[in-house]
């Protein structure tokens, strides 16, 4: 299996997440990083990441809009719904040796445009 099956792996066809915090620990490096630059949190050990992930209050649900790139390197776009909160997600996913060894996550709100940008815009698909 290559790294974009795997991260596909993650989500079912109607792109909502699927797998447990377990199944997902066997998809990470020992050494494993994530980083969330907006909080300015480190989680480092796939361990660790389990222990917050199957201690985490409130998942989200999680759409991905779009996974793209190849190789060891991949950026996640997706949408998070926080109970009603909405987030949008860019993770940035690096691979080593077929397991995910880090991944960056940036988080931001929705907001509403500018007046002077709609003649420039259009919606994308929700």
């Amino acid at each position: 299996m290559d790294n974009r099956e795997l991260l596909e792996r993650l989500w079912t066809s109607d792109s909502e997440l699927v797998l447990s915090a377990e199944a997902e620990h066997e998809m990470r490096t020992e050494d494993y990083v994530l980083e969330m630059p907006q909080s300015g949190e480190r989680i480092v050990g796939r361990d660790t990441m389990r222990a917050m992930q199957q201690e985490y209050p409130n998942p989200p649900s999680i759409q991905i809009l779009r996974i793209t790139g190849s190789g060891d390197h991949f950026v996640i776009l997706g949408r998070s719904d926080y109970s009603g909160d909405i987030y949008y997600v860019a993770n940035v996913v690096e691979f080593r040796d077929g397991r995910i060894a880090r991944e960056t996550r940036i988080y931001g709100a929705p907001f509403d445009p500018p007046a002077w940008r709609a003649k420039y815009a259009t919606s994308p698909p929700q």
